[in-house]
């Protein structure tokens, strides 16, 4: 395994895990971020390509389509139900439980691939569900908002169900796969976003613009370039495991950059949750 390969897939992880803090300082309808996040992402990502020497497979586009343009729709919805709840509750909530999608394909592996479901993967997926009842603070009175929670759990079906539609792709770079993604997730989001905003007053504020055009390029353009061009030289256990590194960020960006509350059964969820997740990825 190159460490050069390592880094750079650690430097994707690390800007993955700063979204949830810089949305909070961006003053902008959510929906607006995420259209601005897909349009501008693929359009950077494909200058990129271009600027390599490297051409959009049309070809390969056109024979996975279908998939293509279920994926990208799954990648919107999910950064729609993402952004939502990190604006209805803390960002460390928000995040942990969307990371709950990898147990939510172990739970759904009978059904989707014939897998059977044995006693360890079980238990990973009863310690991630006590772990999202853990961060909600549903009973322990803490200020953690439910509505957030149930936004981040329509996330983490959309990440889920990003997932299983990806496994269909065939034949594809990961590049052109993110190029269609999300732009797909883009034109996804815009009639949301002109029911949510037709006639509204937005007020375009140039930190919240600022902000939006770094998180399209740097998280998300970026960060896309990195993880696609080091997965191939990382072995799978390692790539799954460096991956809750976000997660984890985002717990700390919570507690420490932005002072918000975990308590003591808010920090046993996310052990709990990342613990399933990272478990059920090498058991």
């Amino acid at each position: 395994m190159g460490s050069s390969a390592k880094t750079r897939y650690v430097l994707s992880v690390v800007l993955f895990g700063t979204i949830g803090l810089c949305l909070r300082f961006i003053k902008l309808p959510s929906e607006i971020v995420v259209m601005c996040r897909g349009l501008i992402g693929s359009a950077f990502i494909l200058v990129f390509r271009l600027l390599s020497g490297a051409k959009p497979d049309v070809k390969a586009i056109r024979k996975n389509l279908k998939w293509l343009l279920l994926s990208g729709a799954c990648l919107g919805f999910n950064w729609i139900f993402l952004f939502a709840a990190y604006l209805n509750t803390t960002v460390a909530a928000a995040s942990l439980v969307n990371y709950t999608a990898p147990i939510m394909l172990v739970a759904a592996a009978p059904i989707l691939y014939k897998e059977r479901l044995d006693g360890k993967k079980l238990l990973c997926v009863f310690a991630s569900l006590l772990g999202v009842v853990l961060i909600s603070g549903l009973f322990s009175g803490e200020s953690v908002r439910l509505g957030g929670i149930f936004y981040a759990f329509l996330a983490a079906l959309g990440f889920a169900a990003l997932v299983v539609f990806n496994k269909k792709l065939d034949g594809i770079t990961p590049y052109d796969r993110a190029i269609t993604q999300l732009f797909v997730s883009a034109i996804v989001v815009l009639p949301y976003v002109l029911w949510r905003n037709l006639g509204a007053e937005i007020s375009l504020d140039p930190v919240s613009v600022g902000l939006t055009v770094m998180l399209a390029i740097l998280q998300t353009g970026v960060a896309y370039i990195l993880y696609f061009g080091s997965i191939t030289e990382i072995p799978v256990t390692t790539f799954a495991v460096l991956g809750y590194l976000e997660p984890a960020i985002n717990v700390l960006a919570s507690s420490l950059v932005l002072n918000e509350p975990m308590g003591f059964s808010g920090w046993l969820g996310a052990a709990l949750i990342i613990g399933a997740a990272v478990a059920s990825e090498i058991i």
